[in-house]
């Protein structure tokens, strides 16, 4: 009996929490902060009003369309699993917006809150003179697992972040805690558009990457977002375990940003699943690939993917030497059934402290007037061991260079025959069509057949980020796009993954 009374009582608290919940309206040019925001035609004014006003798990806050705001949404309140908190559009016309104008560091924060959740909003955050300034900012201190976020169907623009650090841009989370170890569970970005923003596109910041420090956030999901002119990075997860960045669209990424850029990219990260994305066009050679797994980081694997045009080439795998404090180099990287198109300068570079990676059955292609360094082994502070490329199609109508540094000139490498001091780089089933220069020993029998391309389909679809409302159609036509072209290149059918966590047996020692 005792059960049942308990139960009848978390029945009725449940329900009671439920009914309590209510809708909230904000309209700029109607409201006033007087009302009690719960209807359209009692709707408050500002964002402050939302800021300050004590939200609770299960209310929903919805934005007039037209309105305008030069002020901050700041959310500082969480719902819980199952009533989140949530903030969108409502009404017929162009979508809410803030232009914050340089007067918050971001257009959107969610601060030391969880189980919240934010969509539909246009965003731009521009000044004269550039700080560190973000689109939309999630950030989490000292609060221990903050669990249930979602940031979806954004429109971020303008955002004129410093390219002098990577912490800011579009999208920003950021779990961070010298008292208590921080972390996101259950964090997802996606369909968002985030065009001409400084310095990162999509980024991940964590305090708690080192070998004695490990607290990644897990159940991290970037999808389905477009990102274009970006001063630096485009998407660049860090401090996760399992991180899914699927079908994202990068491009023009390193347009400003000195230093290093790539358009995306993982760091202190174990098990990321990078796949069915497109990154083309980004501008550096300073790096300037369309991917990179990059130090620190364990078992990242990046699928299904295509990369075009990009200045620095298609995928850089890279380490400093690994040591026992904060680096424990790169290991396990597989790249596997992607496709590269006219990526320019290093179409592979093995930077530094790599092992036991597997390149394998991907599918390049390198244009007529092109003459690139195909794979090109170089030196951060050591070089590659245990690399294995197997059975990948080398289709090129310019010419193609396999080698190791020999010296180096600004962003660009000189290269030697031979992949020494580099060791264990091996190559097995791999064909070789068109003018290739020092090939590796499975290629050495070959006889080498001049190629020219083959009429396809490479028109990708393409979007026009100043006109936004077009943008469901287009991630679709996109996606379907992606999956016949990886279908024809590939001679076979696409078969994603879902991401893993690391086991107990995997921990990091």
């Amino acid at each position: 009996m005792a059960g049942k009374i308990i139960w009848a009582l978390l029945l009725a608290t449940s329900s009671t929490g439920a009914a309590s919940a209510e809708t909230y309206y904000v309209n700029s040019a109607t409201g006033d902060d007087r009302f009690d925001g719960l209807s359209d035609v009692r709707a408050w004014r500002s964002l402050a009003r939302v800021r300050d006003f004590p939200l609770k798990p299960g209310d929903q806050v919805l934005l007039v369309a037209g309105s305008a705001w030069k002020e901050p949404l700041t959310l500082a309140r969480s719902g819980r699993s199952g009533a989140p908190i949530t903030v969108s559009a409502t009404g017929v016309g162009i979508r809410p917006r803030i232009d914050v104008g340089g007067i918050s560091p971001h257009g959107v924060g969610v601060l030391n809150a969880e189980y919240v959740s934010v969509s539909g909003i246009e965003i731009t955050n521009t000044a004269p003179t550039p700080a560190q300034r973000f689109g939309v900012l999630v950030s989490a201190e000292d609060r221990g697992v903050t669990r249930g976020i979602r940031i979806s169907d954004m429109y971020i623009h303008d955002v004129r972040g410093t390219n002098d650090r990577k912490d800011n841009g579009g999208i920003v989370f950021r779990a961070i805690g010298q008292r208590l170890a921080t972390r996101f569970q259950d964090l997802a970005i996606e369909r968002n558009i985030i065009w001409k923003v400084d310095r990162s596109g999509i980024a991940g910041i964590s305090d708690r990457v080192t070998f004695l420090n490990w607290f990644p956030s897990e159940g991290v999901v970037i999808r389905d977002n477009y990102v274009e002119d970006i001063g630096g990075d485009g998407i660049v997860p860090r401090g996760t375990d399992g991180a899914l960045i699927e079908h994202n669209i990068v491009r023009y990424a390193g347009s400003r940003a000195p230093g290093y850029n790539a358009g995306i990219w993982q760091w202190s990260t174990d098990n990321s699943l990078i796949q069915l994305n497109e990154a083309a066009y980004t501008k550096t050679r300073y790096d300037g690939q369309g991917f990179d797994s990059d130090f620190n980081s364990r078992r990242t694997t990046i699928l299904y993917n295509y990369s075009h045009d990009n200045a620095g080439g298609f995928l850089l795998i890279c380490s400093p030497r690994r040591n026992d404090k904060d680096n424990l180099g790169n290991r396990g990287t597989v790249a596997r059934y992607n496709v590269s198109r006219n990526d320019g300068t290093r179409v592979f570079q093995l930077s530094g402290n790599v092992s036991d990676a597997v390149i394998e059955k991907n599918v390049i292609h390198v244009g007529a007037k092109m003459d690139v360094q195909m794979i090109v082994a170089t030196q951060w502070d050591g070089w590659a061991r245990d690399v294995r490329f197997n059975d990948n199609r080398f289709y090129v109508a310019g010419t193609a260079r396999y080698g190791s540094e020999s010296g180096r000139s600004g962003p660009d490498y000189m290269i030697k025959a031979g992949f020494a001091p580099a060791e264990f780089i091996r190559f097995k089933g791999n064909s070789y069509l068109g003018s290739h220069i020092d090939l590796p020993e499975d290629g050495a029998g070959q006889i080498l057949i001049p190629y020219v391309e083959r009429p396809a389909d490479w028109q990708v679809p393409t979007f026009n980020p100043a006109k936004p409302d077009g943008y469901s159609d287009f991630i679709a036509r996109h996606r379907t796009w992606m999956l016949t072209m990886l279908q024809r290149e590939l001679s076979g059918s696409v078969d994603l993954k879902q991401p893993r966590r690391s086991s107990f047996f995997e921990a990091r020692r």
